[in-house]
């Protein structure tokens, strides 16, 4: 459609009242124009119905030594297309240092989630840029930087790497000396990486490697710097926003657990049923190559933990036949954590295989190439995350390498062996279905629950699981690891981590309990299990230790809030079902006492629970 019809379109929408039906229509045509021209109508629009629509709502600072305002427009737009509504505080210009140094800066005030610092190599190194020799003191002056932040605010610190010149000041004559400047500038920013990682909840954002990516010569407009201090051209500005994206979608928890892909013309080239394997297009030549480049980068994902999924319109007897024998196949049905190979809509398979995998569906990516299944998606299906393909398929790696669902900033154990808990889980299945009762079907299980104070080992993934958990999560409260690690080391807190082994595998760290005591009341903060142990009484045996340690510590109230949400309705009968009394109701949720000294929670007899108590 016309801009212009589409933007009446929109308005019209918001008039009506229909928040929803604008919201679609901003999204699809962000996805389709994802650039400077659309940022300032869809984010102002967004910004219009955003109190109706539940977004996520995120604060993050922006400290620069450099010209960021028409960045900024972008990034919203990205932001509320993902279901984030972003407030920003923007840092004044080049005063980047006396904010991050002065604990009573704007900066802290604005108390963000998150804050980009954003310095360029001829602003923090001048004499480097021109080709002179570098600076000593450039490392050491982000280290004060980087100290002080984390010592006055324990939001995420993305810091932008410093970029090279696109010709250096000394001509050829720089790549003669071994101490040219790129090879310096390359050496402070390996000191960045290992700065960063001196400090829980700082990250590195590459900013040579995305200038290098679009193009050194290309990436700025000498014009435009010299007049107004910004150093990238106007088409490159969409490509900053959506850096910085990349950070903000694992930070906020916006990340995707699972893509569910489409074979024909998508996994490969070509119907199988109708060219059959040795007409389809998939091998290390083109065109076929383009195909097994995507698979390529699928695998990528696998081992960043997200699971693989099939969705697709076929026969299943001849796509099994492709990807259990094509010789071109890179990815195998062992790779798959669920398959939905029949004739029935995408967005029914897209569900059943959010059930098989209990997820929700909002945390499953479609890929498709086709462009009439994907909008059916969007309205039968709108919680899922739907990928938009290019026409070639040559650009099909590239649009799931660049996608920010996909981003993560950690892995831990379990992340890795994901595919393997799933693998175990059909077993399980298995098992379920061969007992005549649940009871022996726990007990058949050998459940051994591993309950223990976080440490410097399960930091990461305790935060990780408070940002990412939905399900089942009571209060869906999000901490940063600096956060967890202020509270576990506070004496009225108490952050426990639970860890899950059966007989078929060590599902690893899935659990979390906060909790905190303030006399006789012990108030639980967090209580959340991730989605693969839910249902075998587990949470039991968790609540059992949590309500025995705050007897331990002198509680006779355990109390908690069931705050509802649109994805934990798993948790709303959690309390009742443990014997408590409702206390308090009010907008928010539901408040839930149980009397210590007259109730006692046990842990199931069909589970084996060892406790640490060390802090």
């Amino acid at each position: 459609m016309e801009t212009g019809d589409f933007r009446g379109d929109v308005d019209r929408a918001i008039a009506a009242g229909d928040a929803s039906g604008a919201a679609r229509m901003l999204a699809s045509a962000w996805e389709l124009e994802p650039g400077s021209a659309m940022a300032g109508f869809v984010a102002a629009r967004y910004g219009r119905i955003a109190g109706s629509l539940g977004l996520l709502q995120q604060r993050w600072a922006i400290l620069r030594s450099f010209t960021v305002e028409p960045v900024v427009p972008v990034f919203k737009a990205g932001a509320y297309a993902a279901g984030i509504a972003l407030e920003t505080h923007l840092g004044e210009f080049n005063a980047y240092a006396q904010e991050i140094l002065d604990p009573g800066s704007a900066l802290y005030r604005f108390q963000p989630d998150a804050a980009i610092l954003a310095v360029q190599t001829r602003d923090v190194a001048p004499g480097l840029w021109r080709g002179e020799p570098a600076a000593d003191d450039v490392l050491s002056r982000f280290g004060d930087w980087i100290g002080s932040f984390r010592k006055y605010s324990k939001a995420a610190l993305i810091v932008h790497s410093l970029d090279v010149p696109a010709v250096p000041g000394a001509g050829i004559l720089d790549a003669q000396r071994e101490d040219n400047a790129a090879e310096a500038i390359q050496r402070i920013n390996r000191g960045l990486r290992a700065l960063a990682g001196e400090y829980r909840g700082v990250y590195i954002l590459d900013y040579h490697a995305l200038v290098a990516r679009h193009g050194r010569e290309r990436w700025g407009d000498a014009r435009k710097w010299l007049t107004v201090r910004l150093p990238v051209a106007s088409a490159n500005l969409p490509h900053l926003a959506a850096e910085w994206l990349r950070f903000l979608h694992p930070l906020a928890g916006k990340v995707a657990k699972c893509v569910a892909v489409d074979l024909d013309n998508t996994l490969w080239g070509g119907v199988i049923g109708e060219d059959g394997m040795n007409g389809i297009r998939l091998g290390a030549e083109y065109p076929g190559a383009a195909f097994q480049e995507l698979q390529r980068a699928l695998l990528d994902l696998s081992r960043r933990g997200i699971l693989l999924a099939v969705c697709s319109k076929n026969n299943p007897a001849d796509a099994m036949e492709a990807l259990s024998g094509h010789p071109g196949m890179l990815l195998q049905p062992r790779d798959f954590a669920a398959m939905r190979i029949n004739w029935n809509d995408k967005a029914r398979n897209l569900r059943e295989i959010a059930r098989e995998l209990n997820i929700g569906l909002d945390t499953i990516a479609f890929l498709d190439d086709n462009p009439v299944e994907r909008q059916q998606v969007r309205e039968q299906a709108p919680e899922a995350i739907v990928i938009r393909l290019p026409e070639d398929p040559m650009d099909y790696a590239r649009a799931v390498r660049d996608c920010p669902w996909f981003e993560r900033l950690a892995l831990s154990d379990e992340d890795r062996r994901r595919g393997a808990y799933y693998a175990a889980q059909r077993q399980r299945v298995e098992l379920e279905r061969s007992v005549t009762s649940k009871e022996d079907f726990y007990r058949g299980l050998d459940q051994v629950a591993e309950i223990a104070p976080v440490n410097a080992q399960t930091l990461a993934r305790v935060s990780q699981l408070t940002q990412k958990t939905n399900q089942f999560n009571l209060t869906t409260r999000r901490y940063t690891e600096q956060q967890i690690a202020g509270m576990a080391a506070a004496p009225n807190w108490r952050v426990w981590s639970l860890r899950v082994k059966d007989r078929y595998a060590d599902n690893g760290l899935v659990g979390v309990a906060i909790a905190r005591v303030d006399g006789e009341v012990c108030e639980i903060d967090s209580f959340l299990m991730s989605c693969r142990v839910i249902g075998r009484t587990l949470e039991t045996a968790f609540l059992a230790r949590l309500a025995a340690d705050a007897r331990e510590q002198g509680a006779k109230v355990l109390q908690g809030w069931f705050r509802p949400t649109k994805k934990n309705a798993p948790a709303l009968e959690f309390y009742r079902e443990h014997g408590f009394e409702v206390a308090e109701r009010t907008e928010e949720g539901v408040l839930w006492r149980l009397d210590l000294q007259e109730k006692e929670i046990r842990t199931p007899e069909w589970i084996k629970q060892i406790n640490d108590s060390r802090r």
